[in-house]
């Protein structure tokens, strides 16, 4: 009778071998991201805020600022159930804040000039109200600064 031996000496070479290269490939997938510039677009977060409140039926939202408010270009206000409303600051008015149905045009507006605590009175309902605020920065950028139910 015959026996035979198994030989086990040669799948801890084998197995070592594929890790080295899986990590090879890993790392250069990651040095490519970072020279070919796909990590590169990722955009920071701003910090501006603004609040909302009921009294009654009304909704008041209050523009709180924050360390980036000096780039806020507008605010675009959306109540549920009223059309969204766009705010900015209108240098040639005299310092007044002005509002306006659609996207005010980049050559009406100054940004950082929103005044914070600048606030806006909403008609609600008796039910809960969704508003939502966004602020639209000089650098073309948009962000959500307020989600929420009133």
């Amino acid at each position: 009778m015959m026996k035979f031996r198994e030989n086990e000496d040669a799948v801890s070479p084998v197995i070592g071998v594929i890790l080295m290269v899986a990590i090879t490939v890993i790392l250069a997938a990651v040095i490519a991201a970072f020279v070919f510039g796909m990590a590169g677009n990722i955009q920071t977060t701003k910090n501006v805020a603004a609040t909302a409140t009921q009294q009654g039926n009304d909704i008041i939202v209050t523009y709180q600022g924050g360390a980036d408010s000096n780039s806020v270009a507008y605010l675009r206000i959306d109540v549920s159930r009223n059309a969204p409303m766009y705010y900015y600051w209108r240098g040639e008015t005299g310092g007044t804040l002005t509002s306006t149905a659609g996207v005010p045009d980049e050559s009406e507006w100054v940004a950082g000039k929103i005044p914070v605590g600048s606030y806006w009175t909403f008609t609600g309902t008796a039910e809960r109200d969704h508003v939502v605020v966004a602020a639209h920065f000089s650098d073309g950028s948009d962000q959500v600064v307020l989600d929420t139910f009133v």
